[in-house]
């Protein structure tokens, strides 16, 4: 078991590693053995309150660095990471029970991510706006809010906490971390300890570790953050988002995605059904972009189908240490009775399983579902694991129409030989992402990311990000006197 179980399960809370006051604590498990690989001492509200007002009190200093000075940091973190890497893959496979090929898309993402920061740092630029008033000029500013709080989710936690944190911190900002329960440490600690050995100045960045039974809503009422930026399910997203309003504050909101992968008549069926397979199953099909349902054109229906099935029956489930295994275990035994439970009910709506995977503790292997009757909830809502709803159609219209109809709207994918009747397709489809020719599953640092309806508000990368992680501020300058009418 890494170290980082044991040297990090603590609160990183104004450049020091120490213990919550809490009551209680909570017990980082590995979810595919029930090994216990960290107990952590929540952190109460005083300690929440401790951390914003260091980020607070470290921030101004730091929003006043030279960028070029701030992007030493985020190069340091890349070095620290290739140093690091063997350990940081034991604890995701560990901790939230990624496979190795999980963690190495994980870590390249992070690198990435970092990369990108690195440059974001001198992305901010202000502007001269022409004034009607003689003689004045009116300067506008792109500044940091100051501090942002960020709450990761536990399926990408690494990459979803530095996807944040460090864009957040190269734009002048304090941050404070709140990971997800179930993965403390990947999502939470382990990005502080990055941090702290590439120099990162104390205060800046702080991890708490704690419950809403502890605290609850404190992380995201706190008068310091002015702006919360949330990955995870739209149920909590929404409170977050009802919350922030209240308060005013600004929310980024990362949420659910029920996507859809459809596959045309004219599409190289051997290739969709390779995407389609790792859209749906890539780490247990816990990701929000995953591809729930599978749309096939009638007319190629037996062909996918048959060929789609008897790729999935190869997918090895078992210990994700392995390198072979490619379904390893769900996070914890609530979502794999809730997946177990998903399959029962869409047979007894009348689908048919065409594969029916059985669930051992957290391992549930894949199940492939057709005939779920259009209907449906089930068709309607997402489902965070290795089950797939085949789905047939006939016609692009009603592939349109089927594709739409559900509460969210994250990613999705379109196969044709057709490139232009691709893009076509996907202008019809409400999502903040669709892809041609590909998987549904993607995140690129210079591309806008975020969801329609229910899968969010806001967009993260590139542009976007210095959008979401700073704000405008107008100061004018009048060189000759003004008149004024009394």
């Amino acid at each position: 078991m890494s170290s980082y179980f044991t040297d990090l399960a603590q609160q990183y809370i104004d450049g020091e590693w120490r213990p919550g006051t809490g009551s209680w604590d909570i017990i980082d498990f590995n979810p595919y053995d029930g090994e216990k690989l960290a107990s952590i001492t929540i952190a109460t509200v005083e300690e929440v309150d401790d951390a914003y007002r260091a980020a607070e009190r470290a921030q101004k200093k730091w929003g006043a660095t030279n960028a070029y000075a701030r992007r030493a940091v985020f190069e340091k973190a890349l070095a620290v990471i290739d140093e690091r890497e063997a350990e940081i893959t034991d604890v995701i496979i560990a901790e939230l029970g990624g496979t190795r090929l999980k963690a190495a898309f994980e870590l390249h993402l992070v690198r990435e991510f970092l990369r990108e920061s690195v440059q974001l740092a001198l992305r901010p630029e202000g502007k001269i706006i022409p004034s009607p008033v003689d003689g004045k000029e009116n300067r506008l500013y792109r500044v940091p809010v100051g501090v942002v709080g960020v709450i990761s989710p536990f399926n990408f936690p690494f990459l979803l906490s530095v996807k944040s944190v460090a864009p957040a911190l190269a734009l002048g900002n304090g941050v404070v971390l709140k990971p997800h329960q179930n993965t403390p440490i990947a999502g939470g600690s382990l990005v502080a300890k990055i941090f702290e050995e590439a120099g990162l100045p104390g205060g800046l960045l702080n991890v708490v570790i704690t419950d809403i039974a502890e605290i609850g809503d404190a992380f995201i009422e706190h008068p310091v953050p002015k702006v919360i930026s949330f990955t995870g399910s739209d149920k909590v997203g929404r409170h977050v988002a009802t919350v922030c309003a209240a308060n005013f504050k600004r929310s980024v909101l990362e949420l659910g995605g029920n996507s859809a992968l459809v596959v045309l008549e004219d599409a190289d069926i051997d290739y969709a059904v390779d995407a389609a397979v790792f859209s749906r199953f890539v780490h247990q099909g816990q990701v929000c972009m995953a591809a729930n349902r599978v749309l096939v054109d009638r007319s190629v229906e037996a062909e996918f189908t048959e060929k789609f099935v008897a790729k999935v029956r190869t997918l090895k489930t078992g210990d994700p240490r392995d390198p072979q295994t490619v379904i390893g275990p769900v996070i914890n035994s609530s979502q794999a009775d809730a997946l177990a439970g998903v399959v029962e009910q869409a047979i007894t709506e009348g689908a048919t399983a065409l594969v029916h995977g059985t669930t051992t503790d957290n391992l549930v292997e894949p199940s492939v579902l057709t005939g779920v009757p259009a209907d449906s909830d089930l068709l309607r809502q997402e489902v965070f694991g290795p089950v797939v709803f085949l789905v047939p159609f006939d016609g692009e219209e009603e592939a349109v129409r089927i594709v739409n109809d559900t509460p969210y709207g994250l990613s999705g994918a379109v196969h044709t030989a057709d490139i232009e009747r691709g893009v076509n397709f996907a202008k019809q489809i409400d999502t903040g992402m669709f892809h041609v020719n590909d998987g549904t599953v993607h995140d690129e640092p210079l591309v806008p990311f975020g969801g329609e309806k229910h899968s969010g508000i806001g967009r993260l990368n590139g542009e976007t990000t210095v959008d979401s992680f700073t704000t405008t501020k107008w100061i004018s300058v009048q060189h000759e006197r003004s008149r004024f009418p009394f």
